[in-house]
């Protein structure tokens, strides 16, 4: 369901002028359809029901006596109508004078911040044989809240219908929003609005709206395509009245805007405002919060991903803008994706320092998914906010949450033995100096770039992010640089809760593992949270710890798995991410690994490898099952070298 911008759900007219125009004679001849001989001073409140107006809302109709009602009432009214109409009689100059003098000053003071639409109703148009339209227009010019005029008469019902769909067209489709009299043009917030419009119709991205993207349009406003000879006569009309309206038989920007320009000063304004509401606009013409940000409930311990349906959707924008078809964003393509937003999702620059980019420093289409993941994972109201923006309403015709999926409660996944997830925050957490920023930096790097990740001098930032494949399958990682205050200081809640841990420490300082050795007492060792400890700067000279027990002991001791060792000049160095990535994807799989390196007697081994894949779900229970399934010791073996070969590697990275 498409979450929509709708208009006012009731309405609510307010007859003034002065005394003897016909304000009343004109509500009880539209309620009686006839003329009243009898007149009272003030008509009752009417409620007309949304079924049977043209517009399908409520609408009350009210009444304003000055012999029975005061100026203070009179000034309440004002303000809680969404409309005043100010009748005057035709055959009278002085109530005509007093709209200028006394009505509108009157109620501009009652509505100093947003205008209130005006209708002027001249009224008793059988006592006359002309026109006083052509006078009234120059009131109208002065005083932009005047929406239209309309003539009538009470007496012969001439108009009674029109006059009252009019002032509640005024409240629906009000005009000065979206077109300036005195400019005979649209406001430049309208122009704005159609031209973000204009844009995310035009999926060629090539400036122009064909007659697919134009059937596109027209079916996503009102719910049908243009016939053939619509289309034709469209562009014939833009060719009649404006040279550049027309380009290659498609519709230009500038014939676009002319066609909204001419519904208005139709009296269509209802059509230039069904497009604007469609995507998304308020009476204001900003984007309404109900259409920026649906609401969708996440338990806790629930996190948001992409659906297929976003990460499709997104794929095809960035697909659209890339023009050189070279997996990368331009700065202009850049500029170019986020033109129907009020600003790009993320500046370039950040981009480079969080996600993968090419060697020009362009963003790509891996960096790119990769911050629409974080971004999903950490804030998803500006996900669903920039999702809007850029047109996922239209293109998908469902509300922004069919974008996202909600994963599976970590309890449960727990319970399972088995993550359903594809976005995992992985907490890199050290002493200062440790080498911590270079091993974030290395997982957004290719192996290629040594001297880019040593010489950055920009710092690290709160977090990168990057595609890592576990068992075939592509996860996206988020590296969250756990920043200290100080040494003594204990880390928050949200700075212990994640997917997995990484504990980092400088093999090159005997000082560094003591700190990695408290923090996991401390905060991990009762935890389920998984934990690998990595020794970086490998390619420096190792010295003994200044701690109790050596990194080593330390793993085996409180069983998890081996140390790590790291070194941006080793050319398998993604290898420790692998291992990150599947230990938050198979949490229970540390201690499973290191009951097999435990290594037990060879005539133990087969029984031992059994009972732990038992106890973590990967094999039936019944004993039986497994031999009938006819694996041999040599598939067990197959088996449990490919877990040991992800997760037990260290010799590899040195």
């Amino acid at each position: 369901m498409v979450v929509k911008s709708t208009p006012k759900r009731s309405v609510r007219i307010l007859l003034v002028g002065d005394s003897g125009v016909g304000k009343t004679s004109l509500i009880l001849s539209l309620v009686s359809e006839e003329f009243p001989e009898n007149v009272p001073p003030k008509a009752e409140e009417i409620t007309i029901p949304a079924d049977v107006t043209p517009e399908q809302v409520p609408t009350n109709i009210v009444d304003f006596s000055t012999s029975e009602q005061t100026d203070i009432e009179l000034n309440e009214q004002i303000r809680r109508a969404s409309v005043v109409c100010i009748v005057y009689a035709v055959d009278d100059d002085d109530s005509i004078d007093r709209i200028t003098s006394h009505w509108m000053p009157l109620i501009r003071q009652n509505h100093p911040d947003t205008p209130c639409p005006v209708v002027l109703v001249g009224n008793k148009i059988d006592l006359v044989e002309y026109s006083t339209i052509d006078g009234i227009f120059e009131i109208m010019e002065e005083f932009s809240e005047i929406e239209t005029c309309i003539e009538c008469s009470a007496k012969t019902l001439k108009n009674i219908s029109e006059m009252f769909y009019y002032a509640q067209k005024a409240v629906l489709h009000p005009t000065s929003p979206i077109y300036s009299v005195e400019k005979a043009d649209l406001t430049d917030a309208c122009k704005k609005a159609l031209i973000r419009i204009f844009k995310i119709c035009d999926i060629d991205c090539d400036g122009l709206l064909n007659d697919i993207e134009l059937n596109n349009f027209q079916s996503r406003c009102f719910n049908a395509p243009l016939q053939p000879q619509v289309l034709d006569d469209v562009k014939a009309v833009l060719r009649k009245n404006m040279d550049d309206g027309v380009c290659q038989n498609c519709v230009t920007l500038k014939g676009f805007l002319y066609l909204h320009s001419l519904f208005i000063q139709r009296g269509r304004n209802e059509t230039t405002w069904t497009v604007l509401r469609k995507f998304g606009y308020n009476d204001n013409l900003n984007m309404s919060k109900e259409y920026l940000f649906p609401s969708l409930k996440v338990p806790v311990g629930s996190t948001t991903e992409l659906s297929h349906k976003g990460h499709q959707f997104l794929t095809h924008l960035f697909e659209r803008h890339d023009k050189d078809r070279d997996r990368s964003l331009s700065p202009p393509e850049f500029e170019e994706i986020f033109a129907t937003c009020p600003t790009p999702a993320w500046g370039p620059d950040a981009a480079g320092a969080m996600v993968p980019c090419d060697e020009r420093g362009w963003i790509t289409y891996q960096g790119y998914m990769c911050q629409w993941a974080l971004m999903t994972l950490v804030d998803l109201p500006r996900t669903f906010e920039y999702l809007a923006y850029l047109g996922y309403n239209v293109f998908e015709n469902e509300c922004q949450t069919t974008a996202v999926q909600v994963t599976r409660e970590k309890k449960l996944d727990m319970a399972r033995k088995q993550s359903s997830r594809n976005v995992y925050q992985c907490h890199v957490i050290g002493p200062s100096g440790s080498g911590k920023s270079t091993f974030c930096r290395s997982f957004i790097k290719s192996n290629h770039d040594q001297k880019t990740i040593r010489d950055d001098k920009s710092g690290t930032p709160n977090c990168t992010v990057n595609v890592v494949q576990v068992y075939g399958q592509e996860k996206i990682m988020v590296l969250r640089d756990i920043n200290l205050r100080n040494v003594s200081d204990p880390l928050l809640p949200h700075e212990v809760q994640c997917d997995v841990a990484c504990l980092v420490y400088d093999v090159n300082n005997e000082k560094s593992f003591e700190y990695v050795a408290r923090i996991y007492i401390k905060y991990f060792a009762e935890s389920k949270i998984p934990v690998l400890i990595v020794g970086c700067k490998d390619d420096m000279e190792e010295v003994k710890q200044d701690y109790l027990l050596q990194p080593d002991n330390f793993c085996q001791k409180y069983k998890i798995l081996p140390l790590q060792k790291f070194s941006i000049k080793c050319p398998h160095r993604r290898d420790v991410f692998i291992k990150l990535a599947t230990m938050a994807a198979f949490p229970p799989l540390r201690r499973m690994v290191h009951a097999l390196l435990v290594r037990p007697q060879p005539s133990e081994w087969l029984d031992h490898f059994y009972r732990n894949f038992r106890e973590f779900g990967m094999i039936a229970a019944d004993s039986t099952i497994w031999w009938k399934a006819g694996l041999s010791l040599a598939a067990i073996t197959a088996l449990g070298m490919i877990v040991a070969k992800v997760l037990n590697t260290p010799d590899k990275v040195r």
